[in-house]
């Protein structure tokens, strides 16, 4: 993997980074929507417990596959622990909720702000830089956030008062996610985690992950429940192996690479994508003012992309 050594990290536009880079953003731009179709009669703490039960299956067979140890050490299982429980568990828990409130389109806007929270925490913990570039975009993509949210907050307002009130508690769920999930990210990219077999780790941190779930899910829901239809069954099956168990490692891979705040400039292209998606299937209503937002929220993102890292 070629290393720019002015910076001291990988170059983005290298086929090792760029392929994997795309194929995740693409995937999990498609994700948001299947999440939409897991909501309904099956509460949605059982469905994120079904989702890493079937992933973590998955990565097993793969490390089984590539001939790799099975338990990791047990800096490995610290390290899987912190995963499942911020990444696998209380990320997605909230995450799920939050699109009982607003379009899965606009929660993808919002998550990628996560680029945010992961550069903090890295600065804090692993001594990576924050660039001017970097604060300039994402005061741009903020105030193009901004727009999107008081949009869905009008829209909303104008069909019930109640609305409205969604859209806060809708927002401050993905807030919520954004911090357990970079929380896991910076763990995955510390010099404990570098030294574990990436499929070992990851599926060790969705069992984890898979049994914290069940377990809040039979607190707050009781009993299992899972849907028996090909929609629920395919959407559940298609969230845990495409877009988990193939994403995860390759973002792994970049989050190594690139550091936890570059590797999460994939939410440039993620919300493209499923705004996209959401516009076509969820009959998301555009505005001049959502318009506004949405293109004011990826300029901030290419900006915080373009800017170089600084040598730490």
């Amino acid at each position: 993997m070629s290393v720019d050594h002015q910076t001291g990290e990988a170059r983005f536009l290298e086929p090792r980074i760029l392929v994997p880079f795309l194929l995740t953003a693409l995937i999990w731009g498609s994700t948001w929507i299947a999440i939409k179709y897991q909501l309904g009669d099956v509460p949605p703490s059982w469905s994120v417990t079904w989702r890493f039960t079937g992933a973590a299956i998955g990565m097993f067979v793969f490390a089984a596959f590539k001939r790799l140890p099975l338990v990791p050490d047990k800096r490995g299982l610290m390290v899987a622990a912190i995963m499942g429980c911020s990444v696998f568990s209380l990320n997605f828990q909230f995450v799920y909720r939050s699109e009982q409130y607003i379009t899965s389109g606009l929660v993808a806007v919002l998550f990628a702000l996560l680029l945010v929270p992961n550069t903090i925490l890295s600065r804090v913990f692993l001594g990576q830089r924050i660039t001017r570039g970097f604060l300039l975009g994402t005061a741009i993509a903020l105030v193009g956030i901004a727009l999107l949210m008081f949009h869905e907050y009008r829209v909303a307002l104008a069909q019930n008062a109640a609305m409205g009130s969604k859209v806060v508690v809708g927002g401050l769920m993905v807030v919520i996610a954004l911090l357990f999930a970079s929380v896991g990210n910076v763990v995955q990219a510390s010099p404990m985690a570098r030294g574990q077999p990436v499929p070992t780790l990851l599926a060790w941190a969705m069992t984890i992950g898979a049994l914290v779930d069940g377990t809040i899910a039979w607190i707050l829901s009781g009993p299992p429940q899972f849907e028996w239809t090909w929609s629920y069954a395919g959407g559940a099956a298609y969230l845990a192996i495409i877009g988990t168990v193939v994403t995860f490692p390759l973002y792994n891979g970049l989050l190594r690479a690139l550091g936890p705040g570059r590797a999460a400039y994939n939410g440039v292209l993620v919300p493209v994508v499923a705004m996209l998606i959401s516009t076509a299937v969820e009959s998301y209503r555009w505005s001049p003012l959502a318009g506004a937002g949405a293109a004011l929220a990826m300029i901030g993102l290419v900006v915080a992309l373009r800017a170089r890292s600084p040598s730490r």
